[in-house]
């Protein structure tokens, strides 16, 4: 019998190799399971729960799962539902963020906040910090309010309290970050309100606080399994280590060779010292590959080798050596983005491949405008992962607003974020003296709007306006005790005048925003339909945590485009990685740092094993930033590569026939033969003249460059001019002048 496509029976352990069966089998102890790249590690952690549950006796409700991503979470509970069956609903499976905050609402009674505390997003802190900040007479001109929420975090990271990190001293910067850190901690509790950091530090801080519970969760669960172990910061570590204190009975899976997340706080020391932490512990590598081709695998060895804080380890694979790594040198970002699209179109039109099939991974979002237009101007459909997320467009944040009021009415920050959206005469003034009057009496804001009569200063209008807002709240909070989160939601987009407002508006992104506000409706509904949980608590909970790569849909029929950071966990059939040069990949800020080096040849190696069977790379001689035209130098992990395993082409690509349903388009620019120009004895000026810069010419004044034809002195620059004058003139006797301010 199947269910889901896996084996439901005794026998289902056949599905595994030697290693990961070796896995799954083990029996009590610590664990660490070295999973290289597409060697099937969630299929370990599954099968290892199924194991435990079925050949073990291990009821469900004694294992806690762990891992990154709601997406990864969900993947997870499925598996282990075909596996195990309706049982595997009782064991914990989720991400850091959600257990805890589970926790967190169970346990409340032990700590400040109550069940409906507010989970904060970076939008809310950064407003958060901005009062604070004033509070504690700290200029934002002098500090930036993201450098010293950033500096709290990093603390909070650690473990430390704002007492604690005032303890450590410093300098001026430090002084002020932990004067900002003591009143943004007051702000919290104000408002009832945790960040995701707080997540994490308050329940380590609960059980290290309170032993009863500490012993009651720990020896609750017998097992904890952890998923991509090489990201775990600091404070979950702390967290994994008291969860499984009891038992001892922890299995991490995770791979040294993808840690990638320095930058927020992963530590990849807690995997490289996992056997420091547990002498005792069995250590199990995964290394047969199950997604890419040979080629593919050895090129990316070859990089990360390089690496001198790694555990040794080599993939493999039964498949063949398929396709070669190439590599294409172009002169410009504008000659690379046309080669990807010309790239595309041809491997579609050929009937070989569908868009889905493509992933362009860029080390940083702004690399990804000029590919956007030229995929545009070739009819490609693509999805963008991890632009400006649907939960933080403006709309749907101000909707969510009013929801976490209702569900929290001491958030205050929510509440003062639509105090007068839709308009309703509430205005800055008014606002500042409510919320004065509030801190005086030492109640919400909320609780301040039911009696703003009374408040000195505030014009009747106003009054009338926020009494009325109060009432509205109250009304929705009591019909919020009964009724679905998507009910909820579309009574609030009614009562408060929100969609009205929206549809008297003449701004042209209005019809849009409208959507966004119909799509939360939509997103309420799916997840009663997919939870089966009703409550607006849970709803906005799930809201605070998703992912950018949650929302993605892998099903799309688009060329997916997204950062080397957030393809962490995907695969696709075809990679392609643009930008391979020094100070884009390895980027400028791991030059001096020889950790952060390592760090970004690991994301080089993450963006590489996505690939299943071809992976192409590029490198641009030259690469506009900030308005100028640089000289690029390839990355320095390309002549890590062995010769054998990297092909250097050059990309002249035949213009192809459009794909069966691809949008009718006018004829696309192709790429020209001369891709590889030798820039050696050329002048700064000359090189500056490609596609897109901004020149001037003594008579035609200043213009952009469109096209150029051949390379040197004796190219041919096709330049637009004021009133859509276009003239092609050879470098050599042109007169133009790179314009650069």
């Amino acid at each position: 019998m199947t269910i889901g496509g896996l084996r439901l029976a005794t026998d289902f352990l056949n599905d595994l190799n030697e290693v990961q069966e070796a896995a799954v089998r083990h029996g009590d102890g610590p664990l660490l399971v070295l999973a290289g790249a597409g060697s099937g590690k969630t299929r370990v952690l599954t099968y290892r729960i199924a194991y435990l549950v079925k050949e073990l006796g291990v009821s469900p409700r004694r294992i806690l799962a762990v891992t990154f991503t709601n997406k990864a979470a969900e993947e997870m509970r499925r598996r282990i539902a075909a596996l195990v069956g309706s049982d595997a609903g009782l064991a914990w499976v989720g991400t850091f963020h959600s257990m805890c905050a589970r926790m967190l609402r169970i346990e409340a009674r032990w700590g400040w906040w109550t069940p409906a505390f507010s989970i904060y997003d970076g939008t809310d802190q950064i407003d958060l910090v901005k009062e604070c900040m004033e509070k504690a007479g700290v200029a934002a001109s002098v500090f930036a309010p993201k450098a010293i929420l950033s500096a709290i975090s990093r603390a909070k990271d650690r473990l430390l309290t704002a007492q604690a990190y005032a303890s450590e001293g410093g300098g001026y910067f430090e002084e002020c970050v932990a004067k900002v850190y003591a009143e943004y901690e007051k702000g919290l509790v104000r408002n009832n309100a945790l960040d995701f950091d707080d997540l994490i530090m308050r329940a380590v801080e609960l059980f290290r606080e309170n032993p009863p519970v500490l012993t009651a969760y720990s020896t609750r669960f017998e097992h904890v399994l952890v998923d991509e172990y090489q990201d775990t910061s600091h404070a979950q570590y702390a967290l994994v280590n008291l969860l499984s204190g009891h038992h001892r009975n922890i299995c991490v899976v995770g791979d040294d060779d993808q840690s990638i997340y320095g930058w927020r706080g992963a530590d990849i020391t807690n995997i490289l010292d996992f056997e420091k932490d547990h002498p005792d512990a069995r250590v199990l590598a995964l290394e047969q590959n199950y997604r890419s081709t040979r080629n593919i695998l050895d090129a990316a060895h070859d990089v990360v080798a390089r690496n001198a804080r790694r555990k040794e380890k080599k993939l493999w694979t039964e498949r063949d050596a398929g396709l070669p790594v190439t590599l294409a040198r172009v002169s410009n970002e504008y000659q690379e983005a046309d080669a990807i699209r010309d790239a595309v179109l041809a491997r579609v039109g050929e009937g070989e491949r569908n868009y889905h099939d493509f992933a362009v991974l860029y080390r940083t979002h702004a690399q990804s405008r000029v590919i956007e237009d030229s995929l545009r101007r070739g009819g490609i459909p693509y999805d963008i992962i991890g632009g400006v997320r649907f939960y933080e467009r403006a709309e749907v944040k101000d909707v969510l607003a009013y929801l976490r009021v209702i569900a929290n009415p001491a958030d205050g920050v929510s509440l003062a974020r639509i105090l007068n959206v839709p308009p309703r005469k509430i205005g800055e003034k008014s606002a500042e003296r409510l919320a004065a009057a509030a801190a005086e009496r030492g109640i919400t804001l909320l609780e301040v709007l039911g009696v703003a009569v009374e408040i000195d200063g505030i014009p009747a209008s106003a009054a009338k306006s926020a009494t009325a807002l109060a009432a509205t709240f109250g009304r929705l909070r009591a019909l919020a005790e009964s009724a679905p989160a998507a009910e909820i939601v579309t009574k609030v987009v009614e009562e408060s005048g929100y969609v009205t407002w929206l549809e008297g508006r003449k701004s042209e992104d209005a019809s849009q925003r409208l959507a966004n506000v119909e799509e939360l409706v939509s997103a309420a509904s799916e997840f009663i339909d997919a939870s089966g949980e009703e409550s607006l608590g849970a709803f906005l909970e799930q809201v605070s945590l998703v992912a950018d790569i949650d929302r993605w849909d892998d099903q799309a029929i688009a060329v997916s485009l997204m950062t080397l950071h957030n393809a962490k966990g995907l695969e696709f059939p075809v990679v392609i990685i643009p930008g391979l040069e020094d100070g884009l990949l390895p980027h400028v800020s791991a030059y001096e740092d020889d950790d952060e080096l390592e760090e970004e040849r690991r994301l080089f190696y993450v963006g590489m094993t996505r690939a299943m069977d071809e992976l192409r790379i590029f490198c641009a001689d030259t690469r506009r930033r900030a308005g100028v035209t640089d000289m690029r130098a390839p990355s320095r992990f390309l002549d890590e590569i062995e010769p054998e395993h990297l092909e250097t082409v050059s990309f002249a690509v035949a213009r192809s026939r459009p794909a069966a349903g691809a949008t009718p388009r006018r004829p696309a620019r192709r790429a020209r033969a001369d891709v590889f120009p030798d820039y050696e004895g050329f002048s700064q000026e000359e090189v500056a003249l490609a596609p897109g810069a901004r020149v001037a010419h003594p008579t035609w004044g200043e213009g952009v460059v469109l096209d150029v034809s051949g390379v040197g002195p004796d190219a041919i620059v096709r330049v637009r001019f004021a009133d859509d004058i276009e003239k092609r003139i050879m470098v050599r006797y042109g007169k133009l002048t790179p314009v650069t301010g």
